[in-house]
């Protein structure tokens, strides 16, 4: 079996694994992320550490925070673009990947790294065009369309949309620097933090948070599901931790398109349609190695 490493780059953390896929993932470590010479240097030190224990690398996957650009042919592939994340715009993460280990390395936003996993290996095996999202710190959405990708002009930034809001009904301003009042601005976890004061890990079940976190939820699914028609929508990140959330969204979804997308997958099988990651909390580090695969079999 080919053994492949994976970097789920986060902006709060790095997760580097050695493996061949779900259920055999022989390494893992996890550290905080840093300024990038001194987080991507650690990166190299644990692989390095691995090749000498376990053989050598078919190829490695970084499934990073963005924005970032993941065109092989452009002069800043590889590289993290405009993000707020202090020392990190414009950081060259895969070069010095590249250069110590000169294996294929396959790059791209850690939300298409874990819609690909999810296509690989979890919840839309056999789907060739679906959506993962990630409800956490921040909001992101990967797609695969007609069984590839979607990149385009660069990635998409699906938590950048702008929803309906009733400033009487939630007068709160959203905590996006960019857009204020985003998807990300209004459903990301600071902006449950800010609005109720405390976590939403804490909030009880029953709180009115999660009735208008679905609200959010749901319009932002009906604007995709006009946009794309996906297949399946898969809802990770840590607020979709919540159980209750997803009959919440389901239902609030189903309001929102009023009848108008007439599927059985939607109208009769909601439940099947709008569900959590098959790989659970794996999907971001799977994923990475499901990009080091594919940039493998491109070589």
């Amino acid at each position: 079996m080919k053994l492949y490493g994976g970097i789920e780059a986060g902006g709060t953390k790095f997760v580097c694994a050695v493996g061949t896929g779900p259920g055999d993932i022989q390494a893992e470590v996890r550290f905080p992320t840093t300024q990038p010479a001194e987080t991507i240097q650690q990166a190299i030190d644990f692989f390095q550490a691995q090749i000498a224990k376990r053989g050598p690398l078919a190829a490695i996957g970084v499934a990073s925070f963005g924005p970032l650009d993941p065109h092989p042919d452009s002069p800043t592939f590889g590289h993290i673009t405009t993000t707020p994340k202090p020392g990190w715009a414009n950081a060259d993460l895969v070069g010095p990947i590249q250069q110590t280990f000169n294996v294929p390395i396959g790059f791209d936003t850690d939300v298409n790294g874990a819609a690909l996993s999810e296509g690989k290996w979890g919840a839309a095996q056999s789907l060739d065009t679906f959506l993962y999202f990630t409800i956490g710190t921040g909001i992101g959405g990967g797609a695969l369309v007609n069984g590839r990708l979607l990149h385009g002009l660069l990635h998409p930034e699906m938590g950048h949309i702008t929803l309906p809001h009733d400033w009487e009904a939630d007068p709160y301003p959203g905590h996006c620097p960019y857009h204020g009042d985003c998807f990300e601005g209004m459903a990301a976890g600071p902006a449950i933090e800010e609005r109720w004061q405390t976590k939403g890990q804490d909030l009880p079940p029953n709180h009115p948070a999660w009735e208008l976190e679905a609200h959010y939820i749901a319009l932002a699914m009906r604007s995709f599901i006009c946009t794309l028609s996906p297949q399946r929508i898969i809802l990770g990140g840590g607020v979709m931790a919540q159980p209750q959330l997803f009959s919440l969204v389901r239902q609030k979804t189903l309001a929102a398109l009023n009848g108008y997308v007439q599927s059985p997958a939607i109208l009769d099988n909601i439940e099947t349609y709008i569900v959590p990651p098959g790989l659970g909390n794996q999907a971001g580090v799977l994923g990475a190695f499901a990009l080091g695969m594919m940039a493998e079999a491109d070589h």
